[in-house]
Formats: structure tokens, sequence, C-alpha cells
């Protein structure tokens, strides 16, 4: 029953009920429409928002409905959430968006699996077969959640090695721990009030979650924080259950899935099973050469250029199609391609972007930052939309993208990212590389087109680079 004073004390309980079902009602709908409008750059901005106010109208009426604090405490809490929130939204690059969304994921578990085990607490004797059973699937997959998304969150922060850490016979007991797991959460199901055989649960959900992403290599990451945020979800939609909270269950619910299928998107992206991703430990081949070889020195010969070089290159260009990647996002270049772009194409050069699913650390990486710079959405092609223009395509401009325009991909069996489709950014008459250096992009391995004869490597600052490249294509 709604608290005195918040809508008045003759509110009968029935009245309550369809009062907070109603907001459920439109809080959901809200959901789903936002989530729809999330699948493209252009209504990407008013979907999070819907989805925004859709969390806030279902946080406050389940406080309210609950009676579980009073309103001065629900309005501090926004104050509070808000404002971290707006500190976060400004502070955090867009380069660290991926390692946020983990920890977000992982607070997310930790938090589903803490009120399922005060749940547990709380009933004791008067928890039911039902209960106990989504109470055990809680805890286990939201603290598989929390410790998996922080080494996730490592692994991109640089924190942990990003090459896989391969443990002898992990598989084996990966399968041992979660089989002792499930054991256990079953007799819980029927003893559940043995806390020592919870606790021990609960610690060997934490220790898969470490044991389970530490193996996977650091070019797998986006998957994986994908993977994790369905995790997530699954663990609230089950908390949605125990606490017998619908909105919480449909929440849940749409996270999981859009998880589920982002996850299996960005494995199609890669080529890869998700097993493959989960147990194959994806660069193990490559780890300990990758590792030792990152601040080596290449020696075979690549062709180096000048800002003038490449622009007497644009200058002869009837079509150029721009590659951005994770060097793009770190430099904050994506104003001045665009900048470029706009020149090239007020001297009628056709300007096109080719945005691979996995370029980056996370899936639309790229979008938003051209979004941010005003890009045309129409000039964004993806892989499927752009791979055959590369054949007709004067210049290919390559920022920071590394791993998705390797052709090893297509030639080399031997190659960790064998069989991952790329941008054939090969097939265009003339490449240009803008890099830092010859360092291996984030699987660890070389990457061939930088030794082609039509590539030109243009070594320095993705953003000092491009705005270089500027000043010299306007002074032809």
């Amino acid at each position: 029953m709604m608290p005195d004073g918040l809508f008045g004390s003759d509110w009968d309980p029935q009245t309550v009920l369809n009062t907070t079902n109603a907001v459920y009602i439109v809080a959901s709908i809200l959901f789903i429409l936002g989530l729809k409008r999330l699948a493209h750059p252009s209504t990407a901005r008013t979907g999070n928002r819907m989805a925004a106010i859709a969390m806030l109208m279902a946080v406050v009426i389940t406080l309210i409905d609950r009676q579980i604090v009073q309103v001065p405490w629900i309005i501090t809490g926004i104050i509070i959430g808000a404002a971290i929130g707006t500190v976060l939204a400004r502070q955090v690059q867009m380069t660290a968006m991926p390692q946020l969304v983990a920890v977000f994921n992982g607070f997310g578990g930790a938090a589903s699996a803490l009120v399922a085990s005060a749940e547990l607490v709380r009933e004791q004797d008067a928890v039911d077969d039902v209960a106990a059973v989504t109470i055990m699937a809680s805890t286990i997959i939201g603290a598989v959640t929390l410790t998996g998304s922080f080494i996730a969150f490592g692994k991109l922060q640089g924190f942990v090695a990003s090459q896989p850490v391969l443990l002898p016979g992990r598989n084996y007991l990966n399968a041992v721990l979660l089989a002792v797991a499930i054991g256990l959460a079953i007799f819980l199901v029927f003893e559940p009030n043995t806390f020592a055989a919870f606790a021990v649960m609960g610690v060997i959900a934490l220790a898969l979650g470490i044991l389970l992403v530490i193996p996977i290599g650091g070019a797998d990451m986006p998957v994986v924080v994908a993977l994790l945020n369905s995790y997530s979800g699954i663990a609230a939609a089950a908390t949605g259950f125990v606490l017998e909270n619908n909105m919480l269950i449909i929440a849940g619910s749409l996270v999981g899935a859009s998880g589920l299928i982002l996850t299996r998107i960005m494995t199609k992206a890669m080529n890869r099973s998700l097993a493959n991703v989960m147990l194959g430990g994806f660069g193990a081949a490559d780890g300990a050469a990758a590792g030792g070889a990152a601040g080596a020195v290449e020696q075979r010969p690549v062709r180096s250029v000048s800002a003038e070089d490449v622009a007497l290159v644009l200058s002869y260009a009837r079509s150029v199609i721009v590659v951005p990647g994770y060097g793009l996002a770190v430099a904050q270049a994506q104003h001045a391609v665009r900048e470029l772009a706009d020149e090239l194409k007020s001297r009628n050069v056709s300007v096109k972007y080719a945005i691979h699913p996995v370029a980056g650390r996370m899936p639309g990486h790229m979008n938003v930052l051209l979004a941010e710079a005003n890009v045309p959405y129409d000039e964004l092609k993806d892989l499927d939309e752009i791979n055959s223009e590369f054949d007709r395509t004067d210049v290919a401009i390559v920022i920071g993208a590394n791993d998705v325009t390797n052709p090893a991909a297509r030639t080399d069996p031997a190659s960790p990212i064998f069989g991952m489709p790329i941008l054939n950014v090969d097939n265009a008459n003339a490449v240009v590389v803008l890099k830092r250096s010859m360092a291996s992009g984030f699987a660890g391995v070389e990457n061939e087109l930088f030794f082609l004869e039509k590539t030109m490597m243009f070594f320095g600052d993705a953003r000092g680079s491009v705005e270089d490249l500027v000043r010299e294509v306007k002074a032809l």
C-alpha cells in the first residue's frame, strides 16, 4: 500500500495495484520502443532517453509500492544517482565506453546476487521451491557476471594482460566447478537454511566468472562484454521472479535477449562460434609471441609517406573510402576526418565510410563517433554494403583500424583471425594507413596490409595527421 501522504490515505489496495501495473505497462512500452530506436544512430539518443525515463518510472513506483524506503530517501537516491551518472557521462571518454559497460554489467550482476541472497536470508524457512530455484539461479549468474565483467574491464583497461591466460585443464576445471555449483544449488532448494553451502556456492560462482573470462583474448572482449550484458539481464529477470516483480522480469528479459542477439551478431561478424570464443583461447597461439613483439620494430620494409604525398594522391582521386578504427577513437580525430571529407566532396570526390561490426571496442563504436562529428548517416556503410566497392575505389584511408583490415584473415589458415570477415581494403587502387607505429592490433597479429606495394604508411597521431592532410589538400 502507498505510504500516507503521497497519493492520499484513502487509496484502496486495488487502486494502488492498478496504478502500479499501469506504470509498469507504460515503462515496459518505453523500454521496448527505446530498444528499437537504439538500432539506428539517428534515433539512438531519443531511444536512450526513453529507456532512461522508463527505468526511472519503474524504480520510483517499485520503491513507493513496496514501501521499501520513504519518499525523501527516494528523492535523495535519485539526486545522488543522477549526479554520479552526469559525472560519468562527461568524464569517461568514448574510447572507455566498453570498460564502463563492463563495470555496469558487473554491478548489475552483483545487485541481482545480493538481492537474491538477502531474500533467502529474510525468508529462510518460508522460501518455497520455485523461489529457491530462482534465488540460486540469480546468485550464480549474478556472481559469474560480477567477476567476469571486472576481468573483462581489466583486459580492456590494461590492468589484466589482454593475451589469453591458459590454465592447464581449464575446461575440465570449469566443468567440475560448474557441476559442484549446480549440485549445491539443487541441495539448497531443499535445504535453504544451509548458509555454509550457500556461501560455498557463491564463492565457486565468483571463481567461475574469473576462470571463464581470463583465458579469452583481448580481441574477443567486445563479444564477452555483450554476453555478460545478457547474463546481467538474465540474473535480473531471475531476481524479478524472486521478488514477484513483473517490471524486473520484463526489463531483465529484454536485456538478456538483446544481449544474446548482440553476441550472436558479433560472433557472426567474426566468423566464430560462441563456444570457440569461450573455450578456444583466441590468440593463444600468438600469445607469447604477440606479447613479446608488441614493442618490437617490424623488419620488413614499408612505404612511409608524408602529408604532402598523401594529399597529392588524394588530388587525383575520384572516390575515397574512409575506414575508421580504434586509433581514430583514441585520437578523437572524427571532426578532422569530417573536415577532410567535406574538402574532398567540395572537389567532387565521392567519400564513404566503411564500418566493420567489431571496429573499435564495442558494437556501434565508430557510428557513434562519426555521428558526433555530424557525418551524414547515408555515408556510413556496413561491411556487406561496402566490400564490393573497394575494387572500384581510388583511395582507401585506414585510420587506426588493424585486425578488421588484415588480409591474413582470408589467406593464412595459421592466423588466429583466419575466417573472420574483413573489409577488403587491399582491393582498392591505393591504400593510406594512418598509425602511430607498426605495433600489432588488439588480436596481437601483424597486419599484412601494411606490407603491400600499394600501401602507404602515414605515421603519427591520427588527429594531427588528418589535420595536416586537410591543410595540404586545401593548399593544392
